[in-house]
Protein backbone atom coordinates (compact mmCIF):
# COMPACT_ATOMS: atom_id res chain seq x y z
CA UNK A 1 0.00 0.00 0.00
CA UNK A 2 2.94 2.37 -0.53
CA UNK A 3 1.93 5.60 -1.92
CA UNK A 4 -1.82 5.14 -1.31
CA UNK A 5 -3.75 7.73 0.09
CA UNK A 6 -6.26 7.40 2.83
CA UNK A 7 -9.44 8.33 2.18
CA UNK A 8 -10.12 11.48 4.41
CA UNK A 9 -6.98 13.27 2.16
CA UNK A 10 -8.61 12.11 -1.31
CA UNK A 11 -12.25 13.38 -0.26
CA UNK A 12 -10.58 16.58 1.34
CA UNK A 13 -11.83 16.54 4.45
CA UNK A 14 -9.28 17.37 7.18
CA UNK A 15 -11.14 18.52 9.63
CA UNK A 16 -11.93 15.03 11.27
CA UNK A 17 -7.76 14.51 10.85
CA UNK A 18 -7.20 18.33 12.62
CA UNK A 19 -6.22 18.15 16.49
CA UNK A 20 -9.02 20.42 17.90
CA UNK A 21 -7.74 22.14 21.14
CA UNK A 22 -8.70 21.19 24.89
CA UNK A 23 -10.85 23.53 27.02
CA UNK A 24 -9.34 25.78 29.17
CA UNK A 25 -8.88 24.00 32.50
CA UNK A 26 -11.56 25.35 35.42
CA UNK A 27 -10.26 26.86 38.02
CA UNK A 28 -10.82 24.51 41.15
CA UNK A 29 -12.94 25.36 43.50
CA UNK A 30 -12.36 26.40 46.65
CA UNK A 31 -13.23 23.59 49.15
CA UNK A 32 -15.46 25.00 52.12
CA UNK A 33 -13.78 24.58 55.09
CA UNK A 34 -17.60 24.39 57.16
CA UNK A 35 -18.65 21.30 55.30
CA UNK A 36 -18.68 18.07 57.38
CA UNK A 37 -15.84 15.14 56.76
CA UNK A 38 -16.84 12.17 55.15
CA UNK A 39 -17.28 8.98 57.58
CA UNK A 40 -14.61 6.68 57.58
CA UNK A 41 -15.19 3.05 56.71
CA UNK A 42 -15.39 -0.40 58.70
CA UNK A 43 -11.81 -0.63 57.77
CA UNK A 44 -10.62 2.74 59.25
CA UNK A 45 -12.33 2.37 62.15
CA UNK A 46 -10.70 -1.17 62.98
CA UNK A 47 -7.45 0.52 61.63
CA UNK A 48 -7.98 3.26 64.77
CA UNK A 49 -7.83 0.76 67.64
CA UNK A 50 -5.22 -1.14 65.41
CA UNK A 51 -2.95 1.62 65.49
CA UNK A 52 -2.52 1.69 69.29
CA UNK A 53 -2.17 -2.14 68.71
CA UNK A 54 0.67 -1.94 66.65
CA UNK A 55 2.17 0.40 68.30
CA UNK A 56 2.37 -0.71 71.85
CA UNK A 57 3.78 -3.84 70.95
CA UNK A 58 6.03 -2.08 68.27
CA UNK A 59 7.03 0.95 69.53
CA UNK A 60 10.42 1.15 67.73
CA UNK A 61 8.82 0.69 64.37
CA UNK A 62 7.61 4.41 62.95
CA UNK A 63 7.08 3.64 59.09
CA UNK A 64 3.16 4.46 58.78
CA UNK A 65 3.75 1.47 55.82
CA UNK A 66 4.45 -0.96 58.02
CA UNK A 67 1.61 -0.07 60.21
CA UNK A 68 -0.96 0.01 57.39
CA UNK A 69 0.06 -3.49 55.62
CA UNK A 70 0.14 -5.06 59.10
CA UNK A 71 -3.46 -3.86 59.83
CA UNK A 72 -4.67 -4.64 56.18
CA UNK A 73 -2.83 -8.74 56.35
CA UNK A 74 -4.73 -8.72 59.91
CA UNK A 75 -8.22 -6.89 58.76
CA UNK A 76 -8.34 -10.00 55.62
CA UNK A 77 -7.96 -12.62 58.30
CA UNK A 78 -10.64 -11.22 60.51
CA UNK A 79 -14.30 -12.97 60.07
CA UNK A 80 -17.18 -11.91 59.96
CA UNK A 81 -18.20 -11.91 63.19
CA UNK A 82 -15.11 -10.05 64.46
CA UNK A 83 -15.32 -7.62 61.74
CA UNK A 84 -19.17 -6.86 62.74
CA UNK A 85 -18.57 -4.32 65.76
CA UNK A 86 -16.44 -2.22 62.91
CA UNK A 87 -19.27 -2.55 60.49
CA UNK A 88 -21.50 -1.39 63.01
CA UNK A 89 -19.49 1.72 64.56
CA UNK A 90 -18.83 2.68 60.56
CA UNK A 91 -22.80 2.47 60.24
CA UNK A 92 -23.40 4.53 63.12
CA UNK A 93 -20.63 7.03 61.52
CA UNK A 94 -22.34 7.35 58.32
CA UNK A 95 -26.10 7.79 59.97
CA UNK A 96 -24.61 10.78 61.93
CA UNK A 97 -22.85 11.93 58.56
CA UNK A 98 -25.99 11.34 56.70
CA UNK A 99 -27.86 13.93 59.28
CA UNK A 100 -25.08 16.33 59.83
CA UNK A 101 -24.87 16.79 55.70
CA UNK A 102 -28.32 17.47 55.28
CA UNK A 103 -28.34 20.18 57.80
CA UNK A 104 -25.08 21.59 55.93
CA UNK A 105 -27.18 21.68 52.33
CA UNK A 106 -30.29 23.17 54.41
CA UNK A 107 -27.90 26.21 55.64
CA UNK A 108 -26.50 26.31 52.47
CA UNK A 109 -29.50 26.55 50.59
CA UNK A 110 -30.85 28.87 53.36
CA UNK A 111 -27.81 31.53 52.45
CA UNK A 112 -28.76 30.68 48.75
CA UNK A 113 -32.32 31.68 48.88
CA UNK A 114 -31.17 34.57 51.23
CA UNK A 115 -28.96 35.90 48.48
CA UNK A 116 -31.76 35.17 45.14
CA UNK A 117 -34.47 37.29 47.26
CA UNK A 118 -32.35 40.03 47.79
CA UNK A 119 -31.77 40.20 44.03
CA UNK A 120 -35.48 40.21 42.95
CA UNK A 121 -37.61 42.73 41.18
CA UNK A 122 -39.09 45.66 43.52
CA UNK A 123 -42.03 45.20 40.78
CA UNK A 124 -43.66 42.06 42.17
CA UNK A 125 -43.91 44.22 45.52
CA UNK A 126 -46.41 46.66 43.62
CA UNK A 127 -49.41 43.69 43.81
CA UNK A 128 -51.24 44.85 46.62
CA UNK A 129 -53.67 42.03 47.14
CA UNK A 130 -51.61 38.94 46.29
CA UNK A 131 -53.77 36.95 43.73
CA UNK A 132 -50.41 37.65 41.13
CA UNK A 133 -53.40 39.65 38.90
CA UNK A 134 -53.90 43.08 37.86
CA UNK A 135 -57.08 44.78 38.72
CA UNK A 136 -58.27 46.05 35.19
CA UNK A 137 -60.35 49.06 35.32
CA UNK A 138 -63.90 48.12 32.88
CA UNK A 139 -64.31 51.92 31.40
Amino acid sequence: MTGARSKASTRGNDSKLAVKNKPAKKAKSVKDPNKPKRPPSAFFVFMEDFRQEYKAKHPNNKAVSAVGKAGGERWKSLTDEEKAPYIAKADKRKADYEKTIQAYNRKLAGEAAEESDKSKSEVEDDDEDGSGEEDEDDD
